[in-house]
């Protein structure tokens, strides 16, 4: 068998897309709110600043069944791989204290099967008291199948798990990252992490087959109460999701439309959202400009840290 060189990957993958837009248009999009503050470390202010976040969005929570999916999936002292653990505890918190009825904490990591270890490695238990009481490995939840009823991706349905169906509200807890193969790893690729391993097995190629783009965008269209918190504090540039190096940017993002927080992820990131093709099939190309979105708080332009790309994208999507 012949593997194609990450370059045809990418090539190829392009190809495909063009292909399955053809007769599609992206769903209608409003203008949204969409909030940046800066958060110089991982200090006990996150906790302050993400309640503070979240509150100022109005959501709807009290009496409500919560789930925050982190983005956990490889661990490596020396780089900054996993949502950090405060930012998780944080959110745990602040959704606690503006009333929701139940907040788990759900993951279904693509490369580790053992999810306890990882998360202890990654220092969950060490900061969020009873973290095994409140978490979910969603690779070995019950599931039920879910039809794709428009489906972008090659994708008919889904196994999913109950934990994150059942809620009332998916709140995706991202680290901000490069993507060697999506370009960029925000709130909508965080859903990758919903798709249990049981079924799919690992690392879910499925997803891959089926194509990235079009299978986030399914994955994001089949949970439509979402919120998204991105750690953005310490990300990664190079050549993420995992063998990338850290990169300092001191900042949070957060909304419930979360095309529009990865969109400004990227712009904070010197990124082009327009080049992302996840982004330019969820929302269409004309409604990724910065006057789609209503930001609150920072201006992108005073929180905007260039993260490093490789080729191919280096070329293609680096915003001027």
């Amino acid at each position: 068998m012949t593997l194609m060189t990450r370059r045809e990957l990418f090539t190829t993958t392009a190809a495909g897309l063009a292909l399955t837009q053809c007769g599609r248009s992206p769903r209608a999009a409003g203008v949204s709110n969409v909030s940046i503050v800066k958060a110089p470390g991982y200090t006990m202010e996150v906790y302050d600043t993400v309640y503070r976040l979240v509150a100022e969005h109005k959501l709807n929570v009290r009496g409500k069944r919560i789930v925050l999916k982190p983005n956990l999936v490889e661990f490596d002292p020396n780089t900054a791989i996993n949502t950090h653990p405060i930012v998780v505890h944080a959110a745990f918190e602040a959704f606690r204290k503006l009333g929701a009825a139940e907040v788990k904490i759900a993951e279904g990591p693509g490369h580790r099967r053992a999810t306890l270890d990882l998360a202890d490695a990654a220092g969950y238990f060490e900061t969020v008291p009873r973290f095994e009481d409140a978490f979910t490995d969603l690779n070995l939840d019950s599931v039920t199948k879910r039809a794709i009823l428009q489906p972008v991706s090659q994708l008919k349905s889904l196994y999913l798990p109950h934990t994150v169906l059942d809620c009332d509200l998916l709140v995706s807890l991202p680290k901000m990252k490069t993507h060697h193969w999506a370009g960029a790893t925000l709130a909508m690729k965080n859903l990758f992490g919903l798709v249990p391993g049981g079924v799919y097995g690992w690392p879910k190629n499925v997803l891959h087959w089926a194509g990235i783009a079009e299978s986030i965008v399914d994955l994001h269209h089949l949970f439509p109460r979402q919120f998204a918190i991105v750690d953005g504090i310490v990300g990664m540039e190079g050549n993420g999701p995992i063998q990338g190096t850290p990169k300092q940017a001191g900042v949070l993002v957060a909304g419930s439309d979360v095309a529009a927080v990865d969109a400004t992820c990227c712009r904070i990131m010197g990124i082009d959202p327009a080049r992302i093709e996840y982004l330019k099939l969820a929302r269409g190309e004309q409604n990724l400009s910065e006057r789609a979105f209503r930001q609150i708080g920072e201006p992108i332009q005073a929180v905007r840290t260039r993260f490093a790309l490789i080729d191919p994208w280096r070329q293609m999507i680096q915003a001027g």
